[in-house]
Order: C-alpha cells, then structure tokens, then sequence
C-alpha cells in the first residue's frame, strides 16, 4: 500500500508538470506599426498563458509608461479596465503625434503564483514604430530587467530569426534561460505539451536567438530569480521570479 500510494504521489506530480504553463505578461498594440492613416494605436496589458489561451488577472499595474527619443510619459492614469481572456486586463488609446520608435511598458504589481510557490513580476514591453522613423530601437527602457532587441523588432517576416540581449541592472545576463511562446489567437493545436513554451538560453554575454515559424504576435520572457523576497497570503518570505518579457510581431507573406 505504501508503494501505491508513493506511485500515485509521483504520477500526480507527473501530470501536474504536464498541465503547467508558462506565464507571461503582455503589452500587446492593436497594430504593430503606426501609420499616417491612422495616428492612434490602442495598447491591451494582460497577464495569461499566450498559446493555450488562458488568462489570469492582472491588477492595476504599478507603472505603465511609453519612452520616445529619451523621454519617458507617464500613461498610468490614461488606463482603463477590460478583459482579456475572461480575466481582468487593462487598455487605453495612444495619439502618436510625431515620427519615431515607441516603446511602451509595463511594471506589473507582484503577482503570487501557489504553484510555483514563488511571486512573479514580469517587466514587459512592446517597441512600435511611427511615420516611418526607427531610430533607437535597440537601446535599453532602463527596466529591472528586459530583453534589448538586435534584430529590429519590427518589418519583420515570419520565418526571421530573432536575435535579443538579456539585460538585469542594465548589465548582460550570461546563460539566461528564454521561454518563447505565440500569442495563439488562430487556435494552433500542439503535438505534445512541450510544445507550448519553446526554450532558448543565451550565451555568455546574454544573447540569444529564435527562428519565429508563424505569423503574429511572439513573446520572449527571459526569467531570473530576484535578489529580493515577498510575503506570501501567510506572510511567509517566498522568491520573486522576475521577468524581461518583449513582444514582436512577424507578419505573413502576400500578394
């Protein structure tokens, strides 16, 4: 009986590992390059597991904010509530009023994952392009940590290879662990369970490379422990996962 009831232990943790997605923080664009045509860009932030399509909340975020040419706007207070995969989400409305590369970002609040028995903040951003202008596109938003494009993060093909740096405090992460994974909106069926979340690690001077084989919207966390610990619902201290999460969109070929 003691054996069965270790076997059965070990096959409930087996299939918990199978059903354990990958979470990621989203600033996702309603287009992923602003034209003359249409100057304002709606942003949506979320919290889910991209490719399965399930959602989890995600509170007002403690910072939201866009940087072009070195300056940095506050947008927090423009937000508004919405839904995102059935969960709490938030948006707003972006009036781009000159050329140029924007980045918009998210600093969400600690979210407290019983799973992993661990809080997870992940520091996401999105780069979008104006009327043209794309200079500045590969320099740092200055977050905790984040995921410095070397591939221009836009005018990109499915198919391209996309190539990032792994930044924690400004400096190289060396060796960092990237999940990558499709925002799934076309209901892409997975061979196995592995298939969800595609894994790369950097090199030794925090670069990595992905080939993205599918149109849309691609997400890249690259995850880290943090030098810092948070109370738990209990108020037992528990590690902090921190995350440099960037999206990119890879448009389709046509005619």
């Amino acid at each position: 009986m003691r054996f069965i009831r270790i076997a059965f232990a070990v096959l409930l943790v087996v299939l918990m590992a199978g059903t354990a997605f990958a979470h990621f923080g989203m600033v996702i664009p309603s287009e992923p390059v602003v034209t003359p045509e249409k100057r304002s860009v709606d942003v949506t932030l979320s919290f889910s597991h991209p490719f399965a399509g399930e959602g989890m909340e995600l509170v007002k975020p403690k910072a939201f904010a866009v940087v072009h040419e070195g300056e940095t706007q506050d947008l927090l207070g423009a937000l508004e509530e919405t839904t995102v995969m059935d969960h709490a989400a938030w948006k707003t409305g972006y009036e781009v009023q000159r050329p140029g590369v924007y980045t918009f970002y998210m600093e969400p609040e600690p979210y407290w994952e019983p799973a992993e028995d661990a809080h997870i903040i992940h520091y996401t951003k999105t780069i979008v392009p104006a009327f043209g202008g794309e200079d500045g596109w590969d320099e740092p938003a200055g977050l905790k940590t984040e995921i410095v494009p070397m591939l221009r993060p836009f005018g990109n093909y499915a198919g391209n290879a996309f190539v990032g740096k792994v930044l924690l405090d400004g400096k190289p992460l060396p060796n960092a662990e990237v999940e990558v994974e499709l925002y799934n909106t076309e209901g892409f069926a997975m061979p196995t369970d592995y298939h969800e979340t595609q894994v790369v690690v950097a090199d030794e001077q925090g670069v990595f490379t992905f080939a993205c084989p599918q149109p849309g919207w691609w997400g890249f966390a690259a995850l880290n422990t943090a030098d810092f610990t948070l109370p738990d619902p209990e108020g037992n201290e528990k590690p902090v996962e921190i995350g440099g999460v960037l999206w990119v969109y890879m448009h389709p070929y046509s005619k």
